[in-house]
């Protein structure tokens, strides 16, 4: 008889994507003909920047040919992606870091729920709610105890530091849900909570490319000291348009360290490297040599104006839901916009309403965890045309 990892029958019947896309298919069905307008999913809707498309087709050549085609890459990543990295995104900004404390991943989100894998089940873990339902489910899977840090509107949705001492620590700020961002205060605040208690800060930063207020860090290594209790989380697909492509990475310091029972210090960057070189064959050459591009004068210059871009479709959703009289937050140092549903209704119940009287689809905040609820998130990935028809709409 095989048993099955019961821990498995603790997760919602549905992801939460999962449900949505279900009901926005019976609509459909039920409904042909009927344009949707979708500011749910996060999606991205502008093509792949040329300066990407222009390195993949030279990656696509190269394997074409004996002489240059590549095999299985490197776990960790190829290094001339990782030094790039390395100088673009960290040195850039004061912050000193090894190629090898870079690992390419194929997203943001395996990132985030394969990183337990390096920890023990025992472990406490803390997560914000409401919450990218990713990091709780991939810790219900592995059966660990989890306390939750309450995001709410009356504190400006900045997280308490936990009554309890955690062991492992969930943060995306900017935020997913909610939009919102912490300050540089207010992160040093977590670092020296993780260094008193000895936990680790899982930082997922995904969402940094569109900061604009200067005052806001783009990466939790600004902080003294954060190096020895954080790893960091950043994506291409939001940034970029690399949602259809796959493509992120994770920094894990040397100087971090985790423990064993009998409190040995082991290194987490080993660990997950030796995780990696087991479970993971590594990003695609081409994938990789599409990301590399845009670090180019050309490509940051072409992302940066797909960014603005979506920056502005924020403000549009934004200023017109004020103006209609409704409370938002977001949307300023975010593609996110979280907006409070009038009245009682619940969230699902305003999803269904929405998509049955406006045929526009959100998502529930309560899909995001229990303080979700009376809230909706919307999404600034869409064409300009179909955000201002939205708004109309509403």
């Amino acid at each position: 008889m095989t048993l099955i990892n019961e821990n498995f029958l603790k997760l919602k019947d549905s992801y939460l994507f999962s449900e949505i896309g279900k009901r926005v298919s019976k609509y459909k069905d039920e409904n042909p003909g009927k344009k949707i307008i979708s500011l749910g999913i996060g999606d991205i809707t502008k093509p792949l920047i040329p300066e990407v498309i222009s390195a993949m087709h030279e990656a696509v050549e190269e394997m074409s040919r004996q002489e240059t085609m590549k095999g299985y890459g490197p776990e960790q990543g190829y290094e001339f992606l990782r030094k790039v990295i390395v100088e673009k995104d960290y040195k850039s900004r004061g912050i000193k870091l090894e190629a090898d404390e870079v690992f390419i991943s194929d997203g943001a989100k395996s990132d985030c729920g394969n990183i337990v894998d390096v920890f023990d089940k025992d472990n406490l873990v803390a997560i914000t709610d409401p919450v990218y339902p990713v990091y709780l489910d991939s810790n219900v899977m592995s059966g660990r105890k989890i306390i939750y840090i309450s995001l709410k509107e009356e504190n400006n949705f900045i997280p308490d530091l936990p009554k309890e001492k955690a062991d492992i620590i969930y943060l995306c700020f900017p935020n997913n849900p909610t939009g919102t961002v912490l300050g540089k205060k207010e992160l040093k605040r977590w670092i020296d909570y993780a260094l008193e208690n000895k936990s680790i800060i899982l930082y997922d930063s995904a969402y940094e490319a569109f900061i604009k207020d200067k005052e806001i860090p783009h990466s939790i290594y600004e902080i003294k000291d954060a190096k020895k209790c954080a790893i960091e989380f950043k994506s291409f697909s939001k940034t970029a348009g690399f949602t259809g492509v796959r493509c992120a990475y994770c920094i894990i310091p040397k100087e971090l360290k985790g423990y064993t029972k009998a409190k040995k210090e082991i290194s987490l960057n080993l660990l997950w490297k030796r995780r990696q070189s087991t479970k993971f064959n590594g990003v695609s050459y081409i994938t990789q040599m599409g990301a590399q591009a845009i670090y180019s004068i050309k490509g940051r210059k072409q992302v940066q104006e797909i960014i603005d871009y979506y920056l502005e479709n924020a403000q549009i959703i934004k200023n017109t839901l004020k103006d209609y009289g409704y409370t938002v937050y977001g949307g300023e140092n975010s593609p996110y916009i979280w907006m409070k549903i009038p009245g009682k209704m619940k969230s699902w119940e305003f999803f269904d309403e929405l998509l049955r009287e406006k045929q526009i689809i959100g998502t529930p905040g309560v899909g995001f965890g229990k303080n979700g609820e009376g809230y909706f998130r919307l999404s600034a990935f869409g064409d300009r045309i179909d955000i201002i028809e939205a708004m109309k709409r509403f």
